[in-house]
């Protein structure tokens, strides 16, 4: 796992065409504001979010954010066991990403 700061998160997602935005918080958490393009895996439903894991594709990169960085570390240590190796950690989550942000 890869820490990154909001700009060098901006930067890879620009140019990796094999970049996957994960978003670990909840679902309420995320319909209030997300990164536009990032998909919801909710670290606090356990269930979901194993099952989550076992579907996705262990070949991308994946931009693992949540709220202030604690769930995404975590997320990111899971996926690990799960056989994921190129996992990126946004330092500080959400709340000090400076791009876009949508709400649903």
């Amino acid at each position: 796992m890869v820490d990154l700061t909001s700009d060098e998160l901006i930067e890879k997602l620009r140019d990796d065409k094999k970049g996957c935005l994960l978003d670990v918080r909840s679902e309420e958490e995320f319909e209030e504001s997300h990164i536009p393009n990032a998909k919801l895996l909710d670290i606090r439903n356990p269930q979901s979010f194993m099952d989550g894991l076992e579907k996705m594709d262990r070949s991308l990169n994946y931009y693992v954010y949540c709220h202030s960085g604690v769930r995404s570390v975590q997320a990111c240590q899971i996926m690990k066991t799960f056989g994921y190796e190129n996992l990126y950690n946004l330092l500080g989550g959400i709340s000090n990403w400076k791009g876009e942000k949508n709400s649903s």
